[in-house]
């Protein structure tokens, strides 16, 4: 295997999601140590998973009252997220589910619905669902009748959804106030890495209730590491490595994965988001990761000069950094993150005029609350 056991730390990516796989070793921590854990996880939304694993690992008789509070209160906060994401699913499935296209459920549905062991514990904010391009119109259409609002009223938010992005502005319902956001692909019209939606969707897979799919697992996959690597800044984004090593775990024990992993990355050009994510993968204790494959994803990804600078970033930037630290590497690093994704989403030109405008909307925000102030 490629990955070794990190020592028990909250201070790194690595040394803090193992405290998560193999939460024993949290309590060989100091107090102090302890509690810098739990603001970590409560930042990073992950209190609810540490508390679940560290009750089924049977470390609850062995905690202080204190540190077992804090478990018992993230596990409480994520009973009631889950509980929202089976209504939510359901509802949307009430409503979507009688037009003629397949309603796919993406990130933390999906996984409550195939039933994945990450999905105990877990924080999800919004429902995702992938229908295809064709459909986006009725589907929204269908929603605004039946409960749900337009989250985003401004005209160049709508415009920034609707024609370079992957997903529509997400909806609101007006009463239980939960989140859809309707995708018609994992990554934004513009990026150069925008796979083939239709390849994806030809592959889906029933999960859960009749009428309900979710993407296959090789798909599920790439989707995290392309959300994770591609389209996100990994600002406190260590949940979705969480996730990742999660899908490795239930997905490994079929012969042969990470062989179809690597041809299906592939198939859909996402082959730097799966190096970028066996990567990191493989840095956790009894990540399924062997060797061969992450040289496999290694060779396969475009290479570019930058790559060791920018692990060196990705692993300070995952890392969920608490208000007395702002360290100025981290600052910089997360800074510098937040410009590539924007460069790996859009052509320069669209890029520019894309910052251009979002600098002046926080020019003209501040002057207008300098005003009310005076």
């Amino acid at each position: 295997m490629a990955n070794a056991t990190p020592m028990a730390s909250t201070d790194t990516a690595a040394g803090f999601a193992g405290l998560l796989i193999e939460p024993a070793a949290i309590l060989a921590l100091p107090p102090a140590r302890q509690a810098i854990l739990i603001r970590r996880a409560r930042l990073a939304g992950l209190l609810g998973v540490l508390g679940h694993r560290a009750e089924q690992a049977g470390l609850f008789p062995q905690c202080s009252a204190q540190l077992r509070d804090h478990f018992v209160a993230g596990q409480n906060v994520a009973r009631d997220y889950e509980r929202m994401l089976r209504l939510e699913t359901r509802e949307l499935y009430r409503f979507l589910g009688r037009l003629d296209f397949p309603l796919v459920y993406l990130k933390g549905a999906a996984y409550q619905l195939r039933g994945l062991p990450i999905a105990r514990g877990r924080v999800a904010s919004d429902v995702d669902i992938l229908v295809p391009a064709p459909a986006l119109e009725a589907a929204e259409r269908t929603l605004l009748r039946n409960g749900w609002v337009a989250d985003k009223s401004d005209d160049y938010d709508q415009r920034y959804y609707r024609e370079w992005m992957h997903e529509l502005p997400p909806l609101r319902h007006h009463a239980r106030l939960s989140v859809v956001d309707l995708h018609h692909n994992i990554l934004p019209r513009t990026s150069r890495f925008s796979p083939d939606a239709g390849r994806m969707l030809a592959r889906i897979e029933p999960a859960g209730e009749p009428g309900m799919f979710t993407l296959c697992p090789e798909d599920m996959v790439l989707h995290t590491c392309a959300h994770l690597f591609i389209d996100g800044e990994l600002d406190n984004r260590l949940r979705e490595l969480i996730d990742l090593d999660g899908l490795l775990r239930a997905f490994c024990a079929a012969p042969g994965f990470l062989d179809r992993l690597q041809a299906r990355a592939g198939e859909l050009g996402l082959q730097l988001a799966l190096f970028y994510g066996l990567h990191f993968a493989a840095r956790l204790p009894g990540t399924p990761v062997t060797t061969a494959a992450l040289q496999a994803a290694r060779a396969a990804a475009p290479r570019g000069p930058l790559r060791p600078l920018l692990l060196r970033m990705m692993a300070r930037a995952l890392l969920p950094e608490l208000v007395e630290e702002h360290r100025a590497v981290r600052r910089w690093s997360t800074g510098l993150l937040f410009l590539r994704s924007h460069w790996l989403r859009m052509p320069p030109a669209l890029l520019l005029r894309h910052l251009a405008h979002q600098a002046w909307r926080r020019g003209g925000l501040k002057r207008a609350a300098e005003g009310a102030g005076g």
